[in-house]
């Protein structure tokens, strides 16, 4: 791509102003789309099919061939963009993207259990916190307040 290598304001609306949980869902979803393409997509004769094409042919099918199958796991698996033909979309509910996307977030936000900071970091950030608090103590001390 262009060689960007820092997405910024996921989940900001209004250049900032306004935070919102499912356009920060929706946000991470094109990250790691942007991140597959980044990170490459190898090309080599297994990628390319090469000996399923000869083996096929011009005129056969390749939908039903186990490498298209083990492969197209590999492309983009998105969890809220909805490939369905409108039909089948509405027959599924028709639920809009920024409606899953809110349904997942509000799904995180009851269930994460984040993972706890190791003792270490604690204590060191405990330790900046000690440092900034007698640092301004110090300051008021001068100031005379």
């Amino acid at each position: 791509m262009a060689g960007a290598n820092l997405i910024y304001g996921l989940g900001m609306l209004e250049s900032g102003v306004t935070f919102d949980y499912g356009q920060l869902v929706m946000d991470n979803e094109f990250a790691e789309m942007i991140k597959h393409v980044v990170n490459g997509i190898p090309v080599n004769a297994e990628t390319l099919a090469v000996d399923v094409i000869g083996r096929v042919g011009s005129q056969g099918q390749f939908i039903t061939e186990k490498h298209t199958f083990e492969h197209m796991k590999k492309m983009s698996q998105p969890s809220l963009i909805d490939r369905r033909v409108r039909d089948k979309w509405e027959q599924a509910g028709g639920q809009t993207m920024h409606e899953k996307a809110m349904d997942k977030a509000r799904e995180i936000l009851a269930t994460h259990k984040p993972t706890p900071l190791p003792d270490e970091v604690k204590s060191q950030m405990r330790s900046i916190v000690e440092d900034c608090e007698a640092q301004i103590a110090e300051e008021k001390m001068r100031a005379g307040k």
